[in-house]
C-alpha cells in the first residue's frame, strides 16, 4: 500500500516550472541556464529535505523543472540557489503548470510543438538525457516520471513517423548552416571552424557535411578525445584546443556551440580586422556582443536564426492538427494508466478481502472433511479474479463513485460481522 500511495501522491503533484523563449530572450535565458555541474548539489539538496523527485531540462530555448514534489515553489528556491539567481527574478519569467496541464505541456514539448522552431526533435533527446543524469545521481527511479517520460518518447516517435512536422529540417543547427548557405559566397573557399562538439555541435557538423559541398571544416573541443571521435566519424580534421587562437586567424566562419557558463569568445580574439562570420549557438551566450566593435566581424545568435526559417515553419504548421491528434490519443492512454494506478489500492483491498474469505472457507472445508481438492482451489482463484475484474472495471468506469463503492465493499466483506445467513430466519 505504501508504494501505491506514493504513486498517487506523485500523480496529483506533478508540476512543470517552465522558463522559455516565450517570456525570456536569449540573454535572460542564459542567466537561468542549468549545467551538468549543478546536478549533484541540486539533487543532494532535494534529498536532504526529503522533497521527492525533480529534474531539470536546460536547452538553448528553455530551462524547465519537472517535479512530483508538492511544494514545487521550494524546489524552485533550491534551483535558484544552485544556479545563483534570485527567486524573485526567476518568478518574473517562469510559467507554472500542474497535474494534467503539466503532462500535456511535457507531451507538447516532446512533440516539438513548443519549440522555437516547430518540429525540432532535438528536445526529446535532451529530455531523456537530463532525466537519466538525474536518475543516476539520485540512484533510483521514480515510477511516475518513468512512465510519463516513456509516453513522451512514444509521442515524439509517432509524430516524427506519422506526420510531416519535421520535414525541411529546421533545427537551430540546420538554421546555422542554412544561414551560411544563403549569406556566404564562394563557400568552398571558406575555412569553417566549429568550437564545441556537444549535441548541438555534432548536429551542426552533420548538417555541414550534408549540405555544403566539400566543406573546409575543422573542429576544436576542450576534450581532445571527444574531438577525435567526431573527427573520425565525419572524416574531418580536428585541432587541439590550445591551438584555437592561431587557427582563428585563418578562419572565415566560426561556429561556437560550447556549453560554458560565461562568454569565452571576445573582441580580443579578432585583432587583425579579418572578415569573419561568428555564429553563437550557445545558451547562455558564449560570445560577447562587443566582438562587433570590429566592423569586419558579424555576429549571429540562436534567436536571430530562429526568425529566418519562416517558409519551412509555415509548412510545418499545417501538420500541427495531426500531431495534436496523436498527443490527444496518447494522453488518453496515459490517463487510463494513471487512473488504474490511482484505483490500485482499492482493487488490491477488495481482492485481499475475497482471498481472506477464501482462505477461511478452505480451512473450514479441510477441518470438516480433512481435504480440499486442488480443482476447488483453482476454481475459487478464478472466481476471485473474475469478481475482482468486474469490481475494477466498475470503479474505473465510475471514478466519481470509486471511494463510495470501495468503502461499501470493505464494510460488507471485512467489517460486517462474520455470521452465516440462516434461511430459517
Amino acid at each position: 500500500m505504501i508504494a501505491e500511495n506514493s504513486i498517487l501522491h506523485q500523480t496529483s503533484n506533478f508540476a512543470v516550472l517552465s522558463l522559455s523563449y516565450e517570456k525570456a530572450d536569449a540573454e535572460t535565458r542564459g542567466k537561468f541556464a542549468f549545467f551538468d555541474s549543478h546536478i549533484k548539489a541540486f539533487v543532494n539538496n532535494i534529498k536532504d529535505e526529503n522533497l521527492g523527485d525533480a529534474f531539470v531540462v536546460s536547452t538553448c530555448n528553455r530551462t524547465e523543472i519537472y517535479t512530483t514534489t508538492q511544494n514545487y515553489l521550494h524546489i524552485a528556491e533550491l534551483y535558484c540557489d544552485t544556479v545563483g539567481v534570485s527567486i524573485q527574478e526567476y518568478m518574473q519569467f517562469v510559467h507554472i503548470l500542474k497535474r494534467e496541464e503539466a503532462v500535456k505541456h511535457l507531451f507538447r514539448v516532446a512533440a516539438g510543438l513548443e519549440s522555437q522552431i516547430i518540429g525540432d526533435f532535438e528536445i526529446i533527446g535532451q529530455i531523456k538525457n537530463a532525466y537519466h543524469r538525474f536518475k543516476k545521481e539520485k540512484q533510483n527511479a521514480n515510477p511516475y516520471l518513468e512512465r510519463v517520460i516513456n509516453s513522451a518518447i512514444q509521442i515524439s516517435k509517432r509524430i516524427k513517423n506519422e506526420t510531416g512536422i519535421s520535414n525541411g529540417a529546421a533545427s537551430v543547427s540546420y538554421a546555422a548552416v542554412h544561414y551560411i548557405l544563403n549569406n556566404e559566397k564562394q563557400l568552398s573557399d571558406k575555412n569553417i571552424l566549429l568550437l564545441g562538439v556537444g549535441e548541438i555541435g555534432q548536429n551542426t557538423v552533420e548538417n555541414l557535411v550534408k549540405h555544403v559541398y566539400n566543406p573546409h571544416v575543422k573542429i576544436a573541443n576542450r576534450s581532445s578525445l571527444k574531438a577525435e571521435k567526431i573527427s573520425e566519424k565525419y572524416n574531418i580534421p580536428h585541432i587541439h584546443y590550445d591551438d584555437f587562437q592561431a587557427e582563428l586567424k585563418e578562419t572565415d566562419i566560426l561556429i561556437v556551440a560550447t556549453g560554458a557558463a560565461h562568454p569565452i569568445i571576445n573582441k580580443g580574439h579578432f585583432p587583425n580586422g579579418k572578415k569573419t562570420l561568428v555564429i553563437d549557438l550557445s545558451i547562455p551566450h558564449n560570445v560577447e556582443k562587443n566582438i562587433t566593435d570590429n566592423p569586419n566581424v558579424e555576429l549571429v545568435d540562436v534567436d536571430f536564426l530562429s526568425q529566418n526559417i519562416q517558409g519551412t515553419l509555415e509548412n510545418r504548421k499545417k501538420e500541427i492538427p495531426k500531431a495534436e491528434n496523436i498527443i490527444a490519443e496518447m494522453t488518453l492512454e496515459f490517463e487510463e494508466w494513471e487512473n488504474k494506478r490511482k484505483m490500485a489500492p482499492n482493487i488490491h483491498q477488495f481482492k485481499a478481502a475475497l482471498q481472506n474469505i477464501e482462505t477461511n472457507e478452505l480451512h473450514n472445508i479441510h477441518k470438516k472433511f480433512r481435504y480440499a481438492k486442488v480443482e476447488d482451489m483453482e476454481l475459487s482463484n478464478k472466481m476471485i479474479q473474475k469478481i475482482t475484474n468486474r469490481f475494477a472495471k466498475f470503479i474505473l468506469d465510475h471514478p466519481d463513485r470509486a471511494d463510495e463503492i470501495s468503502k461499501l465493499m470493505h464494510e460488507i466483506l471485512v467489517e460486517y460481522p462474520n455470521t452465516e445467513f440462516n434461511e430459517k430466519h
